[in-house]
């Protein structure tokens, strides 16, 4: 019996229908394809009309502002360690602007071209864009008002102060004006606007200072840009690169862009500086590429990526004390609507708050975490690392990461099979890896030891693509096939394929995830993974590998379910058949938890369970389009949202089935796009152990005593963090952490 073949090294993908790989039955045309929903279930939400009324869904777009709000409420709990507050607070800014990079900007691309569509939730995007902006604006008024009124004089409290330049001594202003003339000035290009010089492109998440100098020959007054360098830390240490790691000891920081602000005269040399104002522009950066038309997908993706830099602007950033007549030229030059305008106190941009919340104060901080390695990989007898295939033999290993060592498993399981000389194949799927990845090195090393290495690299990840297309040419150099999965479709799915010579004949050794192959985000996403040995999980693997890599529409899956063919059907299927068994007469329960959900055949499906009294457990971290609690509808349904230390980023789908529970884990969110336009996969667990392990963590983040977020039926979440006795409830993540560290202990003993 020979290895397999990992597939056939290429840079170039030619257009072919999508239908090649996976059938036709496989992506459908339209959301008009999906699975129907039986309409007379849903009699008590019939319009009179006999449509079913789309008031059962909550906006999404509404639902990710939501989402934000949860996090900044983290930032606003005085109960929080405070650099973890600050931390939250950048967090905020970041998710913002990328939610207006993108979903505020394909609103705005609906609207241009005419593709009025209402939503799910029977709004139009225009209607969308408006209620957005509502929102948006008093969030944004709220994360600024957080700052200066909480966060701020807290940090002052810990001796950790935000200086204005008025407040420096002078042996601090000179030291500043030294740093500014060797490491500011020289890359600083100040941009005149006058009939020679048109007014200047400003990139997007750019700071900005607009400037106004007279000339003192003319007395005419003249407008100039200057960018503040991003290659730069935003906020400056005054004190030292260490300042702040001492309790009690003081740590000055000051906004790059007033040291820049007081040093203008300099710029300006014989002109006299006037006013000067910060803004910024957010501009749409999501990324196109017609694969069909795409000779090359790489090559299409940079140019593509180069665009990105020009897309038109979604919304402008000032400040409260901005001159209107210079706010009326930004608006006019960059050609905003006045809606896309946020006003808010400067500082403009938290994002770089960050640098303050990397300050290394222990005792400001989360206590320290350092994930154990599994049990079932602990070897901590011996000296040396333990063998990740024989442990992988004895059993099917369930990891739960960050609580579970990354490094000690997934990581040890690429490097050991790159080491092995009886490991003949790896195969290996990369979405978002890290720029100094181990994986990425062991897939390399393997690849110069003479294996037949795989590594599909899903080169069009959102704001990954430039590192990912570099990682492919790297790979491609070191003789590993790359291949960059399927026309039409992102590669989503999270798996490792190992298939080993054995004494008995090759072996295949798996690893399903519902986390990317990143090290660093493995520290802080919470995500669950598989390893296993199991013969059908290989066999499934290598026919997914097949289609991934070459043509095999016709394949079918033991353990998997694999999108876009049969994620949402087969998990329709399990939600039918606890329908069936509630009606006769038997215990019957659905229990999800993801990142997002939003596909509506889903969540009808769960509607229809709930008016048959089937139990419903939703959590989802971010956008709920579900609405629970509705008489008649989904009075069965409960939805909660963990946020916390650790984000909190894994799919679990349980379905009671008749007292013997079925478990899947796997990356798909339950979204138009991983559903119909996502290669996804979800695997059953078969061991006992583990599907009991699941079970008693869905029901920790369900149960009352855990603090959590509360969905009700109008959409609004509230915050259940303190008991009916003032007493604080149960973080489920903090019991995550002592339950490890209990593990470790009587594994010592």
């Amino acid at each position: 019996m020979q290895p397999e073949s990992a597939g056939t090294a290429t840079t170039e993908i030619k257009a072919a229908p999508v239908r090649a790989r996976f059938g036709s039955s496989e992506v459908p045309a339209s959301r008009a394809t999906q699975d129907r929903i039986d309409i007379p279930e849903f009699a008590a939400i019939l319009e009179p009309d006999g449509e079913i009324s789309p008031d059962r869904f909550l906006d999404r777009e509404l639902s990710w502002l939501a989402f934000n709000a949860r996090v900044l409420e983290l930032a606003e709990d005085p109960d929080l360690y405070l650099l973890e507050r600050v931390n939250f607070l950048s967090i905020f800014a970041s998710n913002l602007d990328e939610f207006f990079m993108v979903r505020v900007a394909g609103l705005k691309r609906r609207i241009a071209t005419g593709l009025a569509v209402p939503s799910p939730a029977g709004l139009s995007p225009v209607q969308v864009l408006e209620q957005i902006g509502e929102a948006a604006h008093r969030l944004q008024q709220r994360h600024a008002q957080v700052y200066a009124e909480q966060i701020r004089p807290a940090l002052a409290y810990e001796h950790i102060h935000l200086m204005h330049w008025d407040e420096l001594d002078d042996e601090a202003r000179h030291r500043l004006s030294a740093m500014f003339a060797q490491k500011v000035f020289p890359i600083l290009t100040p941009l005149a606007v006058d009939p020679a010089h048109p007014f200047p492109y400003i990139s997007g998440l750019s700071l900005n200072l607009a400037v106004v100098v007279r000339n003192p020959v003319s007395d005419k007054e003249l407008f100039a840009r200057v960018k503040v360098p991003d290659q730069l830390p935003r906020l400056i240490s005054i004190d030292g690169p260490r300042a702040g790691s001492v309790p009690g000891r003081v740590a000055r920081f000051i906004a790059l862009e007033e040291v820049i602000a007081v040093h203008l005269d300099q710029l300006f040399a014989g002109m006299e500086v006037l006013e000067h104002h910060t803004f910024r522009v957010t501009r749409n950066e999501d990324v196109e590429v017609e694969e069909d038309d795409a000779e090359n997908l790489l090559q299409a993706l940079e140019k593509e990526l180069l665009r990105r830099r020009f897309g038109p602007p979604v919304r402008l950033e000032v400040t409260n004390d901005i001159n209107p007549n210079i706010r009326a030229l930004l608006i006019r030059e960059l050609g905003v609507d006045e809606s896309e305008v946020y006003s808010v106190p400067a500082p403009l941009d938290l994002r770089g708050l960050s640098v303050i919340g990397n300050i290394d104060r222990a005792d400001l901080h989360y206590p320290k975490h350092v994930p154990h390695t599994s049990r079932y990989l602990n070897e901590s007898e011996t000296s040396k690392a333990a063998n990740v295939f024989a442990a992988m033999r004895r059993r099917d290993i369930l990891l739960h990461h960050p609580y579970d060592s990354f490094s000690t498993s997934v990581q040890a399981f690429l490097e050991q099979a790159a080491a092995d000389p009886k490991v003949q194949a790896i195969k290996q799927t990369l979405y978002r890896t890290s720029g100094d990845s181990p994986i990425v090195d062991a897939l390399i090393d393997a690849a110069e030891a003479g294996k037949q290495v795989l590594a599909l690299v899903e080169i069009k990840a959102r704001f990954d693509e430039q590192a990912n297309i570099s990682w492919a040419r790297k790979l491609e150099q070191a003789g590993v096939h790359v291949v960059y999965g399927i026309v039409g479709l992102k590669t989503h799915c999270k798996l490792s394929l190992v298939v080993r010579q054995e004494v008995d004949g090759l072996r295949r050794y798996c690893h399903i995830g519902t986390g990317n192959y990143h090290p660093r985000t493995a520290r802080y996403y919470e995500d669950l993974g598989l390893l296993t040995a199991n013969e059908q999980v290989g066999e499934d693997l290598s026919k997914l590998f097949n289609q991934l890599s070459g043509y095999a529409p016709k394949s079918t899956f033991k353990r998997l379910l694999v999108a876009p063919r049969s994620v949402r059907s087969g998990l329709i299927e399990r939600i039918e058949a606890e329908i069936r068994n509630a009606r006769a007469g038997i215990p019957a329960r659905v229990q999800i938890k993801v990142n997002s959900m939003v596909d509506e055949s889903i969540i009808d499906s769960l509607y229809r369970a709930s008016q048959a009294g089937v139990k419903v457990d939703v959590i989802v971290r971010g956008i709920c389009s579900l609405r629970p609690g509705i008489p008649g509808l989904s009075e069965n349904i409960t939805v909660r949202s963990v946020l916390g230390r650790f984000l909190e980023h894994s799919r679990v789908f349980a379905f009671s089935n008749g007292g013997d529970p079925v478990v899947y884990i796997g990356s798909a969110d339950m979204m138009h796009r991983n559903l119909d336009r996502r290669v996804e996969a979800l695997v059953q667990l078969s061991g006992g152990e583990d599907t009991a392990y699941v079970l008693d963590l869905m029901r920790r983040y369900m149960d009352p005593e855990t603090s959590s977020w509360h969905l009700d039926n109008d959409g609004e979440w509230t915050r259940h963090h303190i008991g009916d006795d003032g007493s604080k409830l149960d973080d489920v993540q903090s019991w995550l952490l002592a339950s490890r560290s209990r593990q470790r202990a009587v594994v010592r003993r």
